[in-house]
């Protein structure tokens, strides 16, 4: 009806059935505004799940109200929803990226240089068919990527040859697999309907098909999904240990890399925006807070002065001298003030250096 994924629905109807539980079995039609409230409240509070788990929860309930019960309650918009944290995104140096990748070979070698190189969400690079790989525009075409929007990301030069390869396995594995007998790929929505041959065509097959057929739990039928996501996950983890990279870099971190890379190129916000498929544009400029020198590409104040701290270090030598009994010089006459940043700056300091040692020598007197 809404076109949500297998997740969506696992996760809704956990949730659904917890509330369920949560409130003694009763059914949800004789259930309101405070039962939704305290069950969201002991999530935050008892539960110590995310603002994000909460958000969840919520949406499932909204769900199961308005599309299953049909029922239509207004004080269901006026549910306080948690606010979700802003965090700075980690970010992997291009040197980092090269040692993570240095430490992955075969297939799990080029899913994640194709998170770096294009991109790419985690599901947004298992769930690749060959027909989305354009080698002459120099191009892959995301389909369905999140909130289920299309776009085009660059293919990097680099990957051609390998993916070429990957393809031709592709060929070769799909061969076998319809002289199994086994059935087609799956296809989203009612294209299995449209095109009624199109699951047996080589260009709607997964890029990084699994090594074993599975049995699709939506239909029942025997046939070759794509690679899980939990072998490059683990994959990934294993290479960033064995690289000595201190940071929780994830798969996802391949993607914050890609975007901050080309920031801090030069390239356009609008451009990144459009190659990550963010629909708000406060969403990619969270990555300009990773670029430059320390927070924000902001310069210390500290290190912008033009004052030197030679006279405070003069003074010390000086107090040093003098409890070692031994005569202080003082400064005859202040230096150039030419040579310092600022006028004036230069007097100041040669002023701050004479009462120190006039303090130091009385004190020693």
């Amino acid at each position: 009806m809404r076109h949500y994924s297998l997740r969506t629905e696992q996760a809704y109807v956990a949730w659904i059935w917890r509330f369920i539980r949560a409130n003694g079995g009763h059914h949800p039609r004789g259930l309101g505004k405070a039962e939704v409230e305290a069950f969201l409240t002991r999530l935050a509070t008892e539960g110590q799940v995310a603002a994000s788990t909460q958000n969840q929860a919520l949406a499932a309930l909204l769900f199961l109200y308005r599309e299953v019960l049909d029922v239509e309650l207004p004080w269901m918009e006026d549910v306080v929803r948690a606010k979700t944290p802003r965090r700075v995104p980690v970010v992997l140096s291009r040197e980092e990226v090269g040692r993570l990748l240095a430490m992955l070979d075969g297939q799990a070698w080029l899913q994640a240089a194709l998170l770096y190189g294009a991109g790419l969400r985690l599901m947004e690079c298992l769930r690749l068919r060959v027909k989305d790989v354009d080698f002459e525009r120099q191009e892959i075409v995301v389909r369905g990527g999140k909130g289920d929007k299309d776009r085009r990301v660059p293919l990097p030069q680099r990957l051609r040859e390998p993916l070429r390869q990957a393809i031709e396995r592709v060929r070769l594995l799909h061969a076998q697999d319809n002289a199994a007998g086994l059935a087609g790929v799956w296809l989203p929505h009612a294209l299995a309907r449209k095109l009624p041959n199109a699951d047996r065509e080589l260009a709607w097959q997964y890029v990084f098909p699994a090594a074993n057929p599975s049995t699709d739990p939506r239909s029942g039928l025997l046939r070759r999904h794509h690679v899980d996501e939990a072998t490059l996950q683990r994959a990934v983890r294993n290479a960033r240990l064995r690289a000595g990279i201190a940071k929780p870099a994830t798969c996802h971190t391949l993607r914050h890399s890609f975007a901050t890379h080309l920031l801090e190129a030069g390239h356009d916000i609008r451009t990144v925006q459009e190659l990550l498929g963010h629909k708000d544009l406060s969403t990619t400029q969270i990555y300009t807070h990773v670029l430059g020198r320390g927070a924000g590409a902001v310069l210390s104040p500290l290190d912008r002065c033009g004052e030197q701290c030679d006279p405070y270090e003069q003074a010390v030598s000086i107090a040093d001298r003098v409890l070692a009994n031994e005569r202080p010089t003082f400064p005859t006459a202040p230096p150039d003030p030419k040579a310092h940043r600022r006028p004036g700056t230069a007097a100041r300091a040669w002023l701050r250096h004479l009462t120190a040692c006039l303090a130091t020598w009385w004190l020693h007197a």
